[in-house]
C-alpha cells in the first residue's frame, strides 16, 4: 500500500510519533512518504541547515519526505500562529499534487485543524481515503490554551472541525475520552477507533544514573521531580513553582524542568522574582539525551491545567516516563491519571493545586525506596505489554487498509 502521512510537524522536530509511524509502516512494507513543513517548532526558529524555499526533497531514516513552505512560528500571538497553521495548509494543498505520488491512502496528523484543508482536496482529488488523527481536541484546546477567546471564532472552528469528521474516512483517536467528545458531536460510532499513542522502547528505556552529568547540571544530591516537555500553557507549570514555595524548607528537594515553550521566559522571571533556589531549568535536549536525564529523576511529574479537555488527553510524556522505569506524579485529572495508577506506575492529584501537589512530592519523598521502584517496575512492565510501537501502529495499519479496502472487518 502507498501512504502518504501529512503533518505539519517532523523531525528534527519533536514529533517522533509521525517519524515512528513512517518507519514501521516502511518496515511492514508498505510505501510511505511524508509531507511536512520546513521545522520550526517549539521556537519558531528554523532549525539549522533549513531555509524556507518552494519545496526540499530529503531522506530522513529511509522515508522520503516532502517539505512545503510555511510561515515559521510558534508564540503568543494568535494572529501569527493562523499564519502559520494555513500558510502550511495552502502550500500543502497547491504543492501537494505536484511533489508527492498519488497514494493509496493518506494518514493526517492533526494538530493543527487546518490541515483538514489539504486532506480534504489531496483526498478527491487522488479519490484516496484519509485516516484523520486527533491527537488535541479543536476547538476546546484554542480556548483552554488561551490562544483564542472569541466564541464566535470558536464556533466557526468547530464546524469546520464537523466537516473534516465528515470527510475523513475513518478517525483515530488516543483516548475514551476523545472518542465520547466525538460522539457527542454526533461523529458515527464506526468510524472512530480507539488507539492509544505508544513509545519507541528503543529511543526511551532505563538507564544508569550518570555521576558526572548530575554534578554538571547541579542535579548530584537531590531528590529530583523532573518534568520534561513543552512548557507551555496549558500545562500550568506555576502550579509546580508554587509547591516548589511551599517545599523550599526541605533543601533535599529539587524541582527540575527540561524543555521549552511560551511560558518558560515567565516561569523563569518568577523562580528569581521569588527566589526559588530549588527549582532548575535545564532548557531542550534531543530524544537521544532524555533517558540520561530521566535517570537522573526520583520522580517524573506530569501536569496540565484542570479543564475538561486535559480530562480526556494523554499526554504522550506518559509512555516515555513509564518506558523510563521511574515513578510518576499525574498532577492531572481523568484518563491519563487512570492509565498511569492503573498500571502501578505511580500516583495522582488534582491538578492547579500546589498544596496536594507538595503533599503529594513529599509522600513520594517519604516513601522507602522499593515503593517507588516497585511503581517504575509495574510501569516499564504495562509498556512492554501494551504501548509498544508495533502493537499499536499494527491497528493504524489495519485502520488504513479497511479505507482501502471497504468491508475489511476491523479486530483489536
Amino acid at each position: 500500500m502507498r501512504i502518504l502521512i501529512l503533518t505539519q510537524w517532523y523531525p528534527p522536530e519533536p514529533a517522533l510519533l509521525m517519524q515512528e509511524l513512517a518507519q514501521t509502516l516502511l518496515a511492514f512494507g508498505h510505501d510511505v512518504t511524508v509531507l511536512t513543513g520546513y521545522p520550526n517548532y517549539p521556537t519558531g526558529a528554523l532549525y539549522p541547515g533549513y531555509h524556507v524555499r518552494l519545496y526540499q526533497r530529503e531522506m530522513l531514516a529511509g522515508v522520503p519526505v516532502v517539505r512545503v513552505p510555511l510561515y515559521p512560528e510558534h508564540s503568543r500571538s494568535s494572529m501569527r500562529r493562523v499564519l502559520n497553521y494555513v500558510s502550511f495548509a495552502l502550500s500543502s494543498t497547491l504543492l501537494g499534487p505536484w511533489l508527492v505520488k498519488r497514494p493509496d491512502a493518506i494518514f493526517v496528523y492533526h494538530p493543527p485543524l487546518t490541515v483538514g484543508l489539504p486532506a480534504y482536496v489531496l483526498s478527491r482529488l487522488w479519490r484516496a481515503p484519509f485516516v484523520y488523527q486527533i491527537q488535541d481536541m479543536w476547538p476546546e484546546s484554542l480556548s483552554v490554551s488561551g490562544m483564542l477567546n472569541n466564541e464566535r471564532i470558536l464556533a466557526w472552528v468547530g464546524s469546520f472541525a464537523d466537516l473534516v469528521y465528515q470527510w475523513a474516512a475513518a478517525i483515530c483517536v488516543i483516548s475514551p475520552g476523545f472518542r465520547q467528545n466525538l460522539l457527542s458531536k454526533g461523529v458515527p460510532a464506526e468510524k472512530i477507533h480507539v488507539i492509544s499513542n505508544w513509545v519507541d522502547t528503543s529511543a526511551y528505556y532505563p538507564a544508569e544514573p550518570d555521576e558526572a552529568l548530575a554534578a554538571r547540571l547541579e542535579l548530584a544530591g537531590y531528590f529530583n521531580v523532573m518534568y520534561a516537555g513543552n512548557i507551555g500553557q496549558g500545562q500550568g507549570l506555576e502550579t509546580l513553582l508554587e509547591a516548589a514555595l511551599i517545599l523550599r524548607d526541605i533543601p533535599e528537594i529539587q524541582f527540575v524542568l527540561v524543555g521549552d515553550g511560551v511560558a518558560l521566559p515567565t516561569l523563569q522571571h518568577t523562580t528569581q522574582t521569588k527566589g526559588l533556589t530549588n527549582v532548575r531549568f535545564l532548557g531542550s535536549y534531543p530524544t537521544s539525551d532524555m533517558p540520561a536525564l530521566y535517570a537522573l529523576a526520583e520522580v517524573l511529574l506530569v501536569h496540565l491545567k484542570d479543564d475538561p479537555l486535559y480530562r480526556i488527553t494523554i499526554p504522550h510524556k506518559v509512555f516515555s516516563y513509564m518506558a523510563s522505569e521511574k515513578p510518576i506524579l499525574m498532577a492531572v485529572a481523568g484518563d491519563a491519571a487512570t492509565l498511569v495508577t492503573n498500571a502501578g506506575a505511580g500516583l495522582s492529584c488534582v491538578p492547579d493545586n500546589p498544596e496536594v501537589l507538595a503533599q503529594r512530592v513529599k509522600q513520594f519523598f517519604d516513601m522507602p525506596q522499593s515503593e517507588r521502584s516497585m511503581m517504575a517496575t509495574s510501569g516499564l512492565k504495562a509498556v512492554e505489554q501494551l504501548y509498544k510501537k508495533e502493537v499499536a501502529i499494527k491497528k493504524i495499519e489495519m485502520v488504513l487498509t479497511s479505507t482501502v479496502c471497504p468491508g475489511r472487518i476491523i479486530q483489536f
